[in-house]
């Protein structure tokens, strides 16, 4: 079959890597170079379940995270220890499998409507798709995304969180530098950012933004598939993160293609409530900690990537 594949974040070059070998398979990246450069790359070491382990990848590991209310610390370990990373190295790395593989990559392809002559198009191209956009499909909810960072050695083993309203801060090591960032509601976001370091002393620089997006969306075309975690919002609710799951997605996709309406099917039966459910359960932590924390646990272990499997 020939498959055109829209983006090449790691979840394209993820499906093109694994499918290349057995289909025709072309890539449309927009950009002139491959790589995702404003993110945070605290990912699982469960990435190296999908793809061979490069170990010059990983800048610091973290075990576990200090999560502060107040004036009351708790502290949460991860099951799966988190690696810190380049996301634009990863990307690079994981397109060069693709590439390996037999899968072309074309560069400068600004996508204005559908390719046309592919048995089967898979959108991956981030939170602002253009593939779920020529679809007509909703869009789904954004939260925004800021970060800077501090020249500091710091290679510590945890991060550190704040809780603030629609989302927190946070603050992680990378070995010779230190990286700072939030996420929450875009109307509020930046504000709660300054707040945070004027009260903390940290001069912001070279700020960086980005949008993340929450609440699964599916394609309406039997040749069309949505995938990856930006592309259809399907991202963590209490991290932001969406390489694991899209990464997850992907092998839902591979699995049934390229029985797309079967994939679709799948793809909400596993993140559909869950997504719903887990949005509750992290408000519902947010609240118990910002006012009455002593409910909540002093310690506690939880997956990082699945809190509820």
């Amino acid at each position: 079959m020939r498959l055109a594949i829209i983006g090449c974040g790691i979840t394209g070059a993820y499906l093109a890597w694994k499918l290349a070998p057995h289909h025709d398979v072309t890539i449309f990246e927009k950009r002139p170079t491959i790589g995702k450069v404003v993110c945070s790359g605290l990912i699982s070491e469960r990435l190296w379940n999908f793809v061979p382990k490069k170990e010059d990848l990983i800048e610091n590991k973290i075990d576990y995270a200090k999560v502060h209310f107040g004036n009351k610390t708790k502290t949460v370990k991860f099951k799966q220890q988190m690696h810190v990373m380049s996301h634009a190295a990863l990307d690079r790395y994981v397109a060069g499998l693709a590439e390996g593989a037999g899968a072309k990559i074309l560069y400068h392809q600004k996508i204005d409507k559908l390719p046309e002559g592919f048995d089967r198009v898979i959108g991956t191209d981030g939170a602002l798709s253009t593939t779920r956009k020529l679809l007509g499909l909703k869009e789904p909810y954004f939260r925004q995304g800021l970060q800077f960072f501090v020249d500091e050695k710091s290679p510590g083993d945890f991060v550190d969180t704040w809780p603030v309203k629609g989302g927190f801060i946070w603050k992680i090591p990378r070995g010779d530098r230190v990286e700072y960032g939030i996420m929450s509601d875009p109307k509020t976001a930046r504000v709660q950012l300054d707040e945070f370091c004027r009260e903390q002393g940290i001069e912001i620089k070279n700020l960086q933004a980005w949008l993340i997006p929450l609440g699964l969306v599916t394609s309406n075309d039997t040749r069309v598939a949505l995938c990856g975690g930006d592309a259809c919002g399907n991202t963590k609710p209490w991290s932001g993160g969406g390489i694991i799951w899209g990464l997850t997605a992907a092998d839902l996709l591979l699995k049934n293609f390229p029985d797309f309406q079967k994939y679709n099917s799948e793809l909400k039966m596993r993140f559909g409530f869950k997504i719903w459910q887990t949005s509750l359960i992290t408000s519902l932590g947010y609240f118990l900690g910002n006012n009455v924390p002593w409910l909540l646990p002093n310690q506690r272990e939880i997956d990082s990537d699945f809190i509820l499997a």
